[in-house]
């Protein structure tokens, strides 16, 4: 009797992303989550400009392309007209909270049932390395060699606080794939973002902490250790609003 099985959700089409990245462990887990929700035949993914251009190979569902930052809109768009499907948008931390900052504060603020999937690992991945909005104090970059400077770059900023003090979101959380204990419980929260969509409460936000070896130039072992002991101190994981245990 089989103990795993690789699910169907996802093709085998080998991933382009770098050694030590973890883009691929996030797409398992939605893959996962969706096959077991016995959602995958009527999910549709967004996937915008970034490391995750090309999710549309690795996900066997429908999928659509959307502009740098513009996924929310689309899958505003289209959760609207196919209400009846689960619509996901994955997204970088560039994507989402630099020019698609509005795209996703205004879709939060108007509690669109849709789940968006941010990854943050603190830099411009497939552009060259530049300085992210989620770029930690000190962290170098090509638009900041030096490190970043809050006097000159302002400080970065923390997506799921911000957008958990809205009245629209069911569901925003924080996760990480440092370890694998930490790939667990992300598995847990994104699964519980779809089952929000599917009970019809609104938007879902999971935030999933990243490394980025080939950008930090760092090793993927050292990579995995500074999200552990640098980025997760600033950005503490943990679920930043749930409107099924909030009391009214």
């Amino acid at each position: 009797m089989p103990v795993f099985h690789k699910t169907k959700v996802l093709t085998d089409v080998p991933m382009h992303y770098c050694p030590g990245c973890t883009h691929g462990v996030v797409h398992r887990l939605v893959a996962e989550c969706l096959e077991e929700l016995g959602v995958a035949g009527k999910t549709i993914g967004v996937a915008p400009v970034g490391c995750a251009v090309f999710a549309y190979n690795y996900f066997n569902l429908d999928m659509a392309e959307a502009a740098h930052g513009r996924a929310p809109a689309m899958a505003t768009g289209i959760k609207r007209v196919r209400p009846e499907c689960v619509v996901f948008a994955y997204q970088g931390d560039g994507d989402l909270a630099s020019i698609g900052a509005a795209e996703t504060v205004h879709a939060a603020a108007r509690g669109e049932n849709i789940t968006v999937i941010f990854i943050n690992n603190g830099i411009y991945g497939m552009t060259g390395g530049q300085m992210a909005p989620t770029t930690l104090i000190g962290a170098k970059a090509t638009t900041c060699p030096y490190g970043r400077d809050p006097k000159v770059n302002g400080y970065p900023v923390r997506v799921s606080e911000m957008l958990a003090q809205l009245d629209g979101p069911s569901y925003i959380a924080r996760v990480s794939t440092h370890n694998a204990r930490a790939v667990l419980d992300a598995k847990k929260h994104i699964r519980r973002a779809f089952e929000k969509q599917i009970e019809g409460k609104g938007f879902a936000l999971v935030e999933v902490l990243t490394g980025c070896p080939t950008n930090w130039a760092m090793s993927p072992v050292d990579a995995l250790k500074y999200v552990e002991e640098q980025v997760i101190p600033y950005y503490p994981l943990g679920v930043y609003k749930d409107t099924d245990k909030e009391v009214r």
